[in-house]
């Protein structure tokens, strides 16, 4: 459980440095994203996914 909650914490972290250095980026990106088809979104979701599996893998 406490490794979960590390995840957790870790992430809302990684999450928040965008919105906090640049946020005109952040709005950038997101308006980019949102035009993307559900397909585009889905692949890229699957690749993030992969990447992590692979990392997880290759730290532990």
């Amino acid at each position: 459980m406490q490794d979960l909650l590390t995840a957790v914490a870790l992430l809302l972290i990684i999450e928040g440095i965008l919105p906090f250095v640049s946020p005109r980026t952040l709005r950038r990106a997101l308006f980019s994203i949102v035009q993307h088809n559900d397909k585009a979104l889905r692949l890229t979701g699957l690749g993030t996914m992969l990447a992590g599996v692979l990392l997880l893998y290759l730290v532990r």
